[in-house]
């Protein structure tokens, strides 16, 4: 854990006289294989908002998945050689990285865990380093950056679906509202069972379909019993899961990321 709190605390003093100084920060952007491959518009919108914050975005060509699906499926030995070759990407600096999807991001900063259970030790305190400078969009915007308000604009009603990865494992919790709540024109509206798993999972969604398919389902209806303009969230495959039901169901709800969101000026939505 101590790298990840000394980190933490050295770039949350950096960000403080980068912003004072009016300097940008160099800010690495690991771009994910879902928002890579199907939603593009994703990652462009984060690296868009990224550079209207002020960040000089540098993308290293060499990084590659994070062995994520092969972990969750129980084959993380097979996955420690793309570890090893994700970590050595982002070790030739040592300058912030952010994504935007918890999901991944959880998946690197636990790299350590599986590389001391497999004994490779040194690998495990090279992981730890580039694990600690990781970030989910929300929680560098708003705890590094330390902005609240990016001046989207965006009428209309949303919900907004707190993911597991991000809320549960990775704390982020307030970080992704606060920044709405600060979206002109956009008013969030709460659900019930707001915090439920929507049955995505990775895996789990084709090995317990019937299972996922029933947890989609209720975040559905809860979600169409307020009526909103827009299903709002952080992490792309949750999305992907709940827009599918919507569209099942004939549900007339536009479903956005919140990089997506965060860039809209009015009327463009």
């Amino acid at each position: 854990m101590l790298p990840f709190v000394i980190y933490g605390f050295l770039n949350t003093i950096l960000s403080y006289f980068y912003l004072m100084w009016g300097i940008q920060m160099n800010v690495n952007f690991y771009v994910t294989c879902i928002a890579d491959i199907v939603k593009s518009n994703v990652a462009k919108n984060s690296v868009l908002l990224l550079e209207k914050l002020g960040c000089n975005v540098i993308f290293l060509e060499k990084q590659g998945c994070c062995g994520q699906p092969a972990i969750n499926s129980g084959y993380a030995k097979d996955a420690v050689a793309g570890m090893k070759k994700l970590v050595e990407t982002f070790e030739v600096n040592d300058y912030p990285i952010v994504a935007p999807a918890g999901s991944c991001v959880y998946a690197i900063k636990n790299y350590a865990e599986y590389f001391t259970r497999f004994g490779e030790h040194e690998w495990a305190k090279r992981a730890e380093k580039v694990a600690a400078r990781f970030h989910d969009l929300t929680d560098f915007i708003v705890n590094v950056l330390g902005k609240t308000n990016v001046g989207a604009r965006l009428t209309g009603k949303a919900v907004y679906h707190p993911s597991c990865s991000l809320s549960r494992k990775l704390g982020v919790v307030n970080e992704p509202l606060t920044l709405l709540q600060n979206v002109k024109g956009l008013e969030l509206l709460p659900i019930h069972n707001q915090q439920t798993c929507c049955g995505f999972g990775g895996t789990f969604s084709v090995k317990m379909a019937e299972i996922s398919g029933e947890m989609v389902t209720e975040k559905v209806v809860n979600i169409s019993e307020v009526e909103p303009d827009y299903l709002v969230g952080a992490d792309v495959s949750c999305l992907m899961n709940i827009a599918g039901r919507l569209s099942r169901e004939g549900k007339n709800v536009k479903v956005m990321h919140i990089a997506e969101v965060l860039m809209q000026e009015e009327g463009e939505a």
